[in-house]
């Protein structure tokens, strides 16, 4: 389908809007460097500093198997993995015009779509009350004064605030933020390696594909949500790039950044920010941080709003953002979430190999004659044997940290006489498996005179 042939010259608008509704299609109001800013922005997070340690795959007591260099190779290979997953994933909502959950749709049928639709909800919920939980404690590190629930509230309005105007919020961190957080990655580059470091090789390889893996899982968490900001690229092409270069770019920096901070604190990471903290001026760059975190919460809240569009159409994106950022704020003062490991891997194993199955049926399968996202699109359940081929493939080589679990499909590899090898990456082969499972059950679908994209 030509792009054209999506978008009018009325959607093209440069400072269009979002619709409030899926009853109008999305404005192409996003150029390639509104795109790169705002993919490299969420590269940026505090997690690359305060979650450093899950790329050195910690063990079940919390210490790191990988030498911080090995980490430092790990996290750059999952790194670029996931960013190229995650232009796999952005391509098409450019080239339909429709964001994620809608998109799934085409791959597995309107109804059945409904099942990765409650999987996301769930874990950009998950994510955002962790993000504002992020948020809050870094900037009581700032300034201890006000209690923790009051930056936890304020951080819920400025999130808020953000998913109001999502375009016009994208295009101000193209404008203002983007070069802020550059100035300020740079700084702490200048300022750590002036420290002095210790033996950064001291440690194993052991585990190098766990670690890999963790920091292709942050990569992953994105893929999910891509299409909701590609629907309003004005080129496929172009929001392959972004999404690709932007993202992987910045995510290495700022992790190597996080990694050289947690040598310097001997690998305690409840004290990786002192480093920050400690230099000249520290405080005043690391607030850049702070304050540019909103856009992680952002993009998790505005997300959720429009994967609930999946499941009805109607509702306006408006009032469903100020209700989730009222509940995850109320979460996030209830609740402390620490076990990122875990999390990691339990987003891995869903959405890398859903992303196969789409990449596969998208770019080589029925994508290629025309991709049904009506309400009415028949069901598929052959993709969803693919998706289930590839979230098994990947816990048999990873089922992750949560005891119980892990134990269940320990039991499962030894009733298939399967022994995991180091080189095995979960997501890497989990992906190719359920790709390669999609191209084998999928079958041509008749080709249609039009395409259908109607997801009102």
């Amino acid at each position: 389908m030509r792009e054209s042939s999506v978008a009018s010259k009325a959607e093209r608008r440069p400072h269009a809007e979002v619709p409030f509704t899926l009853d109008e299609p999305a404005p192409r109001a996003l150029g390639f460097w509104d795109q790169g800013a705002f993919w490299a922005n969420l590269g940026v997070s505090l997690f690359a500093f305060s979650g450093a340690y899950t790329v050195l795959a910690p063990d079940e007591n919390g210490r790191p198997t990988l030498s911080i260099a090995a980490g430092i190779v790990a996290m750059t290979v999952g790194t670029i993995l996931g960013g190229l997953m995650l232009g796999l994933a952005a391509a098409p909502g450019a080239r339909t015009g429709q964001p994620a959950m809608v998109l799934l749709r085409g791959l597995f049928g309107a109804r059945l779509s409904y099942v990765p639709t409650v999987l996301n909800i769930a874990q950009l919920v998950g994510w955002g009350t962790f993000e504002l939980i992020v948020i809050a404690d870094a900037a009581r590190r700032l300034w201890d004064g006000p209690p923790r629930w009051g930056y936890v509230i304020a951080a819920g309005i400025l999130t808020t605030a953000l998913t109001i105007w999502p375009l016009g919020s994208v295009r101000l961190l193209r404008r203002y933020v983007t070069a802020a957080v550059m100035v300020a990655l740079v700084y702490f580059y200048v300022q750590l390696l002036r420290e002095p470091l210790p033996d950064l090789t001291e440690g194993s390889w052991g585990g190098f594909w766990i670690g890999a893996d963790a920091a292709l899982a942050v990569s992953i968490s994105w893929v999910p949500v891509a299409a909701d900001y590609t629907r309003h690229a004005r080129s496929a092409r172009g929001a392959f790039g972004a999404a690709a270069v932007g993202y992987s770019a910045t995510q290495i920096f700022a992790y190597v950044l996080g990694l050289l901070a947690l040598a310097l604190v001997a690998g305690d990471s409840a004290k990786v920010f002192d480093p920050f903290l400690g230099v000249t001026m520290g405080a005043l760059f690391f607030a850049v941080f702070v304050l540019r975190e909103a856009d992680q919460s952002f993009a998790n809240v505005y997300s959720t709003a429009v994967s609930i569009q999946n499941l009805i159409p109607r509702a306006d994106r408006r009032v469903l953002t100020v209700a989730l950022g009222a509940g995850i704020t109320g979460l996030a003062l209830l609740l402390d979430i620490g076990d990122y490991a875990a999390f990691l891997s339990l987003i891995g194993s869903v959405f890398v190999p859903m992303l196969g199955v789409l990449a596969a049926d998208f770019f080589l399968g029925r994508g290629r004659r025309g991709w049904d996202t009506a309400r009415d699109a028949p069901s598929r359940w052959g993709m969803i044997a693919a998706w289930a081929i590839g979230f098994v493939g990947y816990q048999l080589i990873y089922p992750g940290g949560v005891s119980w679990w892990a134990a269940f499909w320990q039991d499962v590899q030894g009733a298939l006489g399967f022994t995991p090898q180091t080189w095995m990456s979960a997501s890497l082969l989990s992906f190719l498996a359920a790709g390669l499972a999609a191209v084998l059950i999928g079958r041509p679908a008749r080709p249609s005179q039009s395409t259908r994209v109607d997801a009102g």
